[in-house]
């Protein structure tokens, strides 16, 4: 393993001959390649923003879990974004490897950088926060104008949604991830920023955590106007309809229930046919 190792530093150095320096999301100081050509990017997000700013032939590798773009299924498997396998890492030689600070852990970076592996990571928040990373990530990848171009088509996206339900009523909307207990999207989870550009108002909107655990008395008090599911889940609309309590929504009252794929869930290119397949819904 050690012979494994030496060889590997050696091949980076040799790669690292014509690199530059940039700051990632986390105000890290990291030397990248001039132009990555063998990039491992440790989360399904970071997958879709890469494969969307052009660079998909480069990856060698994503993580399980990973879905989007289509194409990126077909590369290995490095295992888990939290405790991805470092023997497959570096039998493929990365000379890039991409995450984020918020589901990477430090060990495994740590364990990376040691082996002379420059690590770029980004920490997307909000709708704002994926333009950012997009941004981050260009300029990583030497892409900047890549990143411009693709930055400015996801707002027109996002203006043209919110140019056809404006006026329009707006939706009070539940977002149930769990119901035994109730945990449901707060302030800070980026599908209520999405909700809120469809034409909706989470009910929980106000609610400090990113994943908060509410009462039943509290859904009741919102007496929301309608479910927001991902379709799929482990949670279908027949199941809620059986717990006590939940019949008595205007939601449940009027089969005011909206399904959006699991897109919505990732901050990445893919989260905007999510959000305009949800405007659709509640704006026919």
């Amino acid at each position: 393993m050690k012979r494994k190792y030496a060889f590997l530093i050696f091949g980076i150095a040799l790669s690292t001959c014509s690199a530059r320096t940039v700051t990632d999301e986390l105000g890290r100081v990291v030397m990248v390649p001039e132009h990555p050509h063998r990039i491992i990017c440790l989360l399904p997000s970071v997958v879709d923003d890469v494969f969307a700013l052009g660079a998909g032939a480069d990856v060698v590798a994503v993580t399980d879990f990973t879905k989007y773009p289509a194409e990126a299924k077909t590369r290995p498997s490095v295992g888990l974004p939290l405790s991805p396998s470092m023997e497959i890492i570096l039998t493929l030689h990365p000379d890039l490897v991409l995450g984020t600070g918020d589901l990477n852990t430090s060990e495994t970076i740590g364990e990376l950088e040691k082996l002379g592996i420059a690590v770029f990571l980004v920490a997307p928040h909000g709708v704002e926060g994926i333009y950012h990373s997009i941004a981050s990530l260009g300029r990583a990848l030497n892409r900047d104008e890549s990143a411009r171009e693709l930055i400015g088509r996801l707002r027109e996206r996002e203006a043209a949604i919110r140019r056809r339900v404006s006026g329009k009523p707006v939706v009070s909307i539940l977002m149930p991830v769990w119901c035994d207990p109730i945990v449901t999207i707060g302030k800070h989870a980026f599908i209520t920023e999405l909700i809120d550009i469809a034409g909706g108002r989470s009910v929980t909107r106000d609610l400090a955590q990113e994943w908060p655990q509410v009462s039943l008395e509290a859904v009741l008090a919102w007496a929301p106007e309608g479910l927001l599911l991902v379709k799929g889940s482990k949670m279908p609309v027949e199941q809620i309809r059986e717990r006590p309590g939940w019949t008595s929504l205007p939601a449940i009252k009027n089969n005011r229930i909206y399904y959006v794929d699991d897109r919505i869930e990732i901050p990445s290119p893919v989260a905007f046919d999510a959000l305009e397949e949800l405007a659709r819904q509640l704006h026919p």
